[in-house]
């Protein structure tokens, strides 16, 4: 995903979880620095609990995910890239990408 992006993406701070377990590898073949955020200190993962929240308007918590296809996966990126963000001058994350290529 990274190297589709190259050169658009400085950083990413990651949490603990099992899946940024090879984060150096990552940075090896990329040249992306990976910064990892405390443990219980949401607040150095702005966006991500940020996108977090909006999923979460889709897939309220304690929902199972045992239904959720890949369909529905895609429905929700979509829904969200279509968004306007108050950060992004009101612009949807989708534009953004655009007039970065």
């Amino acid at each position: 995903m990274l190297s589709l992006h190259a050169g658009r993406v400085a950083t990413v701070t990651a949490d603990d979880g099992t899946e940024f377990h090879s984060y150096a590898e990552i940075e090896r073949a990329t040249g992306v620095p990976f910064y990892c955020a405390t443990p219980h200190h949401s607040w150095e993962r702005d966006a991500d609990e940020n996108t977090n929240g909006l999923i979460r308007q889709c897939l309220p918590k304690r929902t199972s995910m045992a239904h959720v296809t890949q369909a529905d996966l895609d429905a929700i990126a979509r829904t969200l890239n279509t968004r306007p963000r108050k950060r992004l001058g009101f612009r949807t994350p989708e534009e953004c990408c655009a007039e970065a290529i």
